[in-house]
């Protein structure tokens, strides 16, 4: 029965024959570039070797009829080839970046409502056409757009058209180590550039290319944002209550986003399959209430499309809930005409169909962790709500929910080391207590924006709606302050993370079909990542590193020692958790250096002096005049911090100097004041706010 498993998976999931070579092509043409010609030379050939195939005798094509599913597998992989080169809008003639200069100009629509920001309104807008030297062309692309906070950009709304002639700037990271590479998650999807708009910069044009669906759906959030604030109480859970219901997550506070990440359940304030499924469950029943809808299916059908669909939309079309659409869609279609299609199939249908319409989606963690999530739920929970039995009806159900969760989050687990580097401990505590809290309050949301326009009612179905927004933070606030809520500070590499899943999916095969070969698979595996993660350890616990942040308008400098590390910089940096978890975390997990010290090995200082192992450091960050000696002292590094007003030049004068690094905390200007000089003495230098991070071995 075991051996016949993979047969039985390939009838229930044929679909998966398909969907894993599309994934092979996408991943080729990503990380290899094949050019257009290659890709269609690739597809005639095979083309001519399918034809070929189909004039052999039919005993031939028999005896040989793997070679028929090997064609349509490279076929597929052109396929995926294919989608992906022609999704790069790089490749595209009339893409904007192909015809642009300096002195071009650029007529953009603005393709959402601005976002305020601490000093600036932020908004997508569509590149419309081109101005170059009095010709004007239509070209196509996407410009992530900054106005400057003022009364003429406070106006700016959807479908506005300005005309733009400053200079555009390459999306960049900020180069520290390990942090989130948020300029190839813009180029995920196709934006490349961004511009910072004072009020001059920018010209409100005649017209406007708002469209009824797109204005519609903003309208809508719009209204629910309005009705959520109106009749809901309290900050936290109101902001809570418009995340829950659609998406909307900028009054959210950072504290409590970071409770619930911790416990295991930040995905009850980020859209995803399962806000859909709460949503579909209440449709189906709604409807089945209906006696029209009853009876009349197509109808039935429609109606839970079109509100599935525009819910999708209203909430930004994020990946999971995105898989959530399409999954359901198949599965309403097939139940009125009495189909019932395999969960597996509808998963690789599903993935395919999306994958299609975007390959890059992809890379996005929503789109994995959805997936992953599934099919966690639909390969084990049988097996894990089987390990107990309860007579009694809520415990059943408690014990049912349970197994739901741990079985998702089973799955889940290698991919939330690789990309979060951490694990909530107590998930399956908070998951019980919120997921129930969260429907009450997802549903009574609803109902509130439905009898809204009957404000006395809406009073009270607000108050009831907060009382359980209310318990629901507070349970997860008070769930965060328990001991060993989290394992974090796992830093595993992509090999590690298959590895992981090698030894998953190996042990949870033996144990559901007791297949003695995927154990020993598994115990292999274990010992071979255990003796990659010691052999990691060793490796980081002999690595002596400096580290010079790019933090903006901060100076920040790590020296690691193994697993220590020293920080010297600006004296509130470690107690700014939002800039310490986006800049300096990142790097000493990735480092595994997990343990801060005031006095780290080799290291010594005095005044702006510092040894760290055999290398000697001068920090500037104030107005000190250096006069020349004799002999000149020398120096590994000179590290420039806080905009001190001095000359590299009289600074040579003084030290010899290998490398003059240039921290984030000094203005543009000065940085490249301080580069023409350093090029004219020919002296080594480092801008880290251009650059990145600067680290050093020693």
């Amino acid at each position: 029965m075991a051996k016949a498993y993979p047969i039985y998976i390939w009838k229930r999931a044929p679909f998966l024959r398909l969907l894993l070579p599309l994934i092979a092509g996408i991943l080729l043409e990503f990380y290899f570039e094949f050019k257009l010609n290659q890709i269609i030379a690739g597809g005639v050939a095979i083309a001519v070797a399918f034809v070929f195939f189909n004039l052999l005798p039919e005993v031939r094509r028999f005896k040989f009829s793997v070679l028929r599913g090997i064609i349509i597998s490279l076929f597929m992989v052109t396929f995926g080839l294919f989608i992906t080169w022609q999704k790069d809008v790089r490749h595209k003639n009339n893409w904007y970046g192909n015809n642009y200069n300096d002195s071009s100009f650029l007529i953009l629509t603005i393709n959402e409502p601005p976002v305020e920001k601490a000093k600036s309104y932020k908004a997508l807008a569509s590149v419309e056409s081109i101005i170059n030297n009095d010709s004007q062309r239509t070209v196509k692309g996407a410009v992530l757009i900054y106005f400057a906070k003022d009364s003429s950009s406070k106006k700016i709304k959807y479908g506005d058209r300005i005309i733009i002639g400053k200079e555009l700037q390459n999306i960049k990271n900020s180069g520290n180590p390990a942090t989130f590479n948020y300029a190839q998650y813009l180029a995920f999807q196709q934006i490349y550039h961004q511009c910072y708009l004072k009020k001059p910069d920018w010209i409100l044009l005649k017209g406007n290319n708002a469209t009824t669906f797109r204005s519609a759906l903003f309208n809508t959030r719009d209204y629910v944002v309005k009705t959520i604030d109106k009749y809901i109480t309290g900050d936290n859970e109101s902001a809570l209550a418009k995340a829950l219901l659609v998406g909307y997550r900028i009054d959210l506070d950072k504290d409590l986003v970071q409770a619930y990440s911790n416990a295991g359940v930040v995905h009850l304030i980020a859209i995803s399959g399962l806000h859909l499924a709460l949503i579909y469950g209440l449709l189906l029943w709604i409807t089945l209430k209906i006696p029209y809808l009853k009876k009349t299916k197509v109808t039935r059908l429609a109606l839970i499309l079109f509100c599935l669909w525009f819910f999708s939309f209203l909430t930004g079309a994020p990946p999971s809930v995105m898989r959530a659409a399409v999954m359901f869609s198949f599965i309403s279609v097939g139940a009125i005409f009495n189909k019932n299609s395999s969960i597996y199939n509808s998963l690789c249908v599903s993935a395919f169909v999306l994958l299609c319409f975007d390959p890059f989606i992809f890379w996005d963690v929503g789109f994995q962790l959805s997936y992953l999530a599934v099919l966690g739920i639909v390969v084990s929970h049988q097996h894990i709500y089987q390990w107990f039995y309860f007579k009694n009806k809520v415990l059943d159900y408690t014990w049912e929910m349970a197994s739901i969760s741990i079985s998702a989050q089973l799955f889940t687990i290698p991919v939330c080391f690789y990309y979060f580097h951490q694990l909530p401990l107590l998930f399956l505590i908070a998951n019980l207590i919120a997921i129930p809290l969260a429907t009450v309050a997802l549903w009574g949301c609803i109902a509130l924006i439905f009898v809204s326009p009957v404000a006395v009612l809406a009073v009270y179905v607000g108050k009831l709606i907060t009382v359980f927004l209310w318990l629901m933070n507070h349970s997860v606030l008070l769930i965060n302050e328990l001991p060993f809520v989290l394992w974090d500070e796992v830093s595993i590499s992509v090999w590690d993370t298959i590895l992981l899943y090698i030894i998953f999916i190996s042990f949870i095969y033996w144990l559901i079909k007791k297949n003695v070969a995927a154990l020993k698979i598994g115990i292999v595996s274990a010992f071979v990542f255990t003796g990659a993660i010691s052999f990691n350890k060793w490796k980081y616990y002999q690595q002596k590193k400096m580290i010079v942040y790019n933090v903006p308008s901060h100076k920040a400098i790590d020296f690691i020692s193994g697993n220590n590390y020293h920080f010297v910089g600006d004296n509130h940096m470690p107690n700014e958790e939002q800039l310490k978890n986006f800049h300096l975390k990142p790097a000493r997990i990735s480092l595994r250096a997990n343990n801060k010290t005031n006095s780290p090995n080799n290291f010594f200082y005095h005044n702006y002096f510092y040894k760290f192992y055999d290398k000697k450091i001068l920090m500037i960050d104030t107005l000190t005049a250096y006069q020349p000696l004799p002999v000149r002292i020398r120096l590994d590094f000179i590290i420039i911090s806080k905009n001190p007003y001095l000359s590299i030049a009289k600074l040579a004068q003084t030290f010899d100097c290998k490398v003059y690094v240039f921290d984030g905390s000094n203005s543009f200007w000065k940085i490249d004041r301080w580069k023409k000089e350093c090029e004219e003495l020919h002296l080594r230098f480092h801008s880290v706010s251009e650059q990145g991070a600067f680290v050093t071995n020693f």
